[in-house]
């Protein structure tokens, strides 16, 4: 089994009572793109990849796109990048994905 502790301790540094289950699963969702530095990160400044994360994880994983506009989800996963603005122009992917399931109060769904 693989160990994903070290997610879960990226993770903590945003939420101390981070469910390392929670944390996991995520890890899990994602799996090799973790394996390449590139796709492990999310470059807020990068437009197409902010709307990927909303098409993709926001819309299909989090079921954002039940109830929200694509402007309301973009403001949520911006309001992500702020809260990581500490970590400079890249994010890890499995904090940056936690923090938006947390914020939209979502984290049952992954």
């Amino acid at each position: 089994m693989a160990d994903y502790s070290e997610y879960v301790e990226k993770v903590r540094k945003y939420d101390a009572d981070a469910d390392e289950g929670t944390v996991t699963s995520i890890a899990k969702k994602l799996g090799i793109a973790l394996q390449n530095r590139d796709s492990s990160l999310v470059s807020c400044s990068d437009s197409s990849e902010l709307e990927r994360i909303r098409d993709g994880f926001a819309k299909k994983h989090l079921g954002l796109d039940d109830g929200h506009s694509d402007d309301e989800i973009m403001e949520k996963i911006n309001e992500v990048c702020v809260q990581m603005a500490g970590d400079g122009g890249n994010k890890h992917r499995v904090p940056f994905y936690y923090l938006l399931a947390k914020n939209t109060g979502t984290l049952d769904k992954v």
